[in-house]
């Protein structure tokens, strides 16, 4: 019975040590990549990085990881002619990661994920000058909110013989691509009557979108209470090297 007791205590202390040399280990990875990707993204930040899955030692003589989390804050993707827009809140799931040894490299099989865009953000696409949408009217949008049930409530400043209103415009925003586009769902009768073409040329727009982290792409987007609720996803994303 005694050595059954010192076994069993033997086997608890070993145990216990793997369980530490494993913690560390996987901390110690999680850093390293997390280095990794704030060099090769240009972050201005160090983005956190988990890595799931017990024990962590076996995943790494395989050679693989099998589930990797990414959270990047604030992410300044490409919007096009030189521009960035403010990506929020970016959390990526990356499954079947593949590493070299000194974690120099690292290629996810596949990415899903989110993030959003602030209305404020969004709101820069838009036309930022009032335009001529006939003799003496010129038309601007001043803002850009939740419309509710998915919608994007657009506010147009119409200003006409020194008078001026808003109407709000409830808009459908869609993904195509790389590229977010607002699209008007109706216009006020008294403007779809004068001058629709031109109004739409205010009231719609659309943002581009490329250059996120890693190759992963858009999927869906949706209007939500703060902004624009973004889908991502992506196949061999390059999470460092």
């Amino acid at each position: 019975m005694r050595a059954l007791r010192i076994l069993l205590i033997v086997v608890v202390v070993l145990g216990g040590l793997f369980v530490l040399a494993d913690r560390l280990a996987v901390g110690f990875a999680e850093d390293e990549v997390a280095e990794k990707l704030k060099n090769t993204e240009n972050l201005a930040t160090t983005p956190d990085v988990s890595i799931n899955g017990f024990p962590f030692l076996t995943q790494v003589a395989g050679g693989e990881l099998d589930d990797v989390e990414v959270g990047i804050a604030d992410y300044e993707a490409a919007a096009g002619t030189g521009e960035t827009i403010r990506i929020d809140d970016l959390q990526a799931n990356m499954r079947g990661v593949r590493f070299s040894g000194d974690y120099s490299s690292a290629t996810a099989a596949t990415a899903n994920g989110t993030a959003s865009i602030s209305y404020d953000e969004l709101l820069k696409a838009a036309e930022s000058e009032p335009r001529q949408i006939f003799p003496g009217a010129t038309a601007e949008v001043v803002g850009l909110s939740d419309g509710g049930n998915g919608k994007i409530k657009v506010n147009v400043r119409v200003e006409a013989a020194g008078l001026a209103r808003t109407y709000p415009v409830l808009s459908t925003v869609t993904v195509d691509g790389d590229i977010v586009k607002v699209h008007a769902d109706n216009l006020p009768n008294l403007v779809v009557e004068v001058a629709e073409g031109e109004v739409r040329s205010i009231t719609d727009f659309e943002q581009r979108i490329d250059g996120l982290p890693g190759g992963i792409q858009l999927d869906k987007v949706e209007a939500a209470k703060n902004g624009v609720e973004i889908a991502v996803r992506g196949s061999n994303v390059r999470l460092a090297g």
